[in-house]
């Protein structure tokens, strides 16, 4: 039996608006929720759980479609959106490539 996920109150809340906006943005362009899965490659039924802020949907399936209604997630702008993304990789760069929690010295001197 697996043990449930718990999430914060914020990822919680930041989904459902996610959601709405989602659904906001699909019913501004007139498309039922049949139309836009189709054009996401996905069921009605994972639709209607993004739309609803269900916390298991796949991030990629999430993004692809909140592109899709009209969601602005980043920057619109390709070339702004890949300059973040170069600054970010950068200063992932300058990190070290592994986190290791120190050891505890142990004073085992008597």
């Amino acid at each position: 039996m697996t043990k449930a996920r718990t999430y914060s109150r914020y990822s919680i809340e930041a989904t459902i608006l996610l959601g709405k906006q989602i659904k906001l943005g699909r019913k501004q362009r007139k498309w039922t929720e049949h139309e836009l899965a189709d054009r996401a490659g996905i069921s009605r039924a994972t639709l209607q759980k993004i739309e609803k802020g269900n916390l298991t949907c796949a991030i990629g399936l999430v993004f692809e479609v909140a592109m899709l209604a009209g969601v602005k997630l980043f920057d619109t702008e390709k070339a702004s959106l890949a300059m973040h993304l170069d600054m970010t990789s950068d200063k992932i760069a300058l990190l070290p490539k592994a986190i290791r929690k120190r050891r505890k010295v142990v004073d085992d001197d008597f």
